[in-house]
């Protein structure tokens, strides 16, 4: 990586109900967005997805919110049509987007045409059409960012990620030879322990390079995960290698529920 910087150390910010969590983390989005767009008028964002979409509700009607400087792409995505019940981009229309007035041209999904050739193939013959589809993803940031941000990989304003039981980030799996991707921005996976298998994920250069990084947690389920993410990093689960160089930061935004083993020190939020 080409950070100089030694990272921060993470921000755990943990509240006593749901409710409480997203209201915080959709008042932390504004302000980062007021920020961003204020400095260069316009707010980059990367989105994952699981129960992420659901938990950015806050969003939904809240004063303040600039959709129209939004540019929102995704932090990783499976390669099934954008209407399929497993696509993230499905996901995030039903429960943000859809409610939300961000013009469409501002979300970046992947061509449905590739998707369609990359379904198509059988799965010895998929790699050429998986890395067809990585690469146009990565155009496309290169075109968002290329003589905008003058890094080696592109610095989001806010990168936006859950967190798997076995600590997955996006689709960056333990023990996965793309934890140790240190050139691409974009990467295919043909082999994902969670179907579907196939899938693209920004790897953790472009990750690491972030302003800001939020990860939101929330349920007793997360508890074990958390607690090994925060207070034994050295496990080198891929949530614990999220260290955005500096002065980029990573936040953690749970539940008491999920932070109920965590010994990590809590951080009262200040906006």
């Amino acid at each position: 990586m080409s950070g100089i910087h030694a990272p921060s150390a993470p921000i755990l910010c943990s509240f006593s109900n749901p409710d409480e969590l997203v209201d915080s983390l959709a008042q932390f989005i504004v302000k980062a967005q007021k920020e961003a767009v204020q400095k260069k008028g316009r707010f980059t964002v990367a989105i994952s997805g699981g129960s992420l979409p659901q938990q950015l509700s806050g969003l939904i009607g809240r004063p303040g919110v600039k959709w129209d400087k939004w540019q929102v792409y995704y932090a990783d995505e499976r390669i099934v049509p954008l209407d399929h019940a497993d696509s993230n981009h499905r996901l995030c229309e039903e429960h943000l987007w859809s409610k939300v007035p961000i013009p469409k041209e501002n979300i970046h999904t992947i061509d449905s045409q590739l998707i369609e050739a990359a379904s198509a193939e059988p799965a010895e013959d998929a790699e050429d059409a998986l890395e067809e589809i990585a690469d146009a993803y990565e155009q496309e940031l290169i075109h968002e960012f290329a003589n905008k941000d003058s890094a080696r990989f592109p610095i989001f304003d806010l990168i936006l990620l859950g967190v798997g039981p076995d600590g997955h980030i996006g689709s960056l799996f333990p023990g996965h030879a793309l934890l140790s991707e240190d050139d691409r921005w974009v990467a295919y996976i043909t082999d994902s322990p969670k179907p579907p298998p196939r899938r693209f994920t920004l790897t953790f250069p472009v990750i690491n390079h972030a302003a800001r990084v939020a990860f939101v947690a929330s349920g007793a389920g997360k508890a074990d995960t958390l607690h090994t993410v925060l207070d034994k990093p050295e496990v080198g689960l891929p949530a614990s290698r999220v260290r955005p160089s500096a002065p980029g930061q990573v936040y953690w935004f749970v539940d008491d529920a999920a932070a109920a083993k965590v010994e990590y020190p809590r951080t009262q939020l200040k906006l």
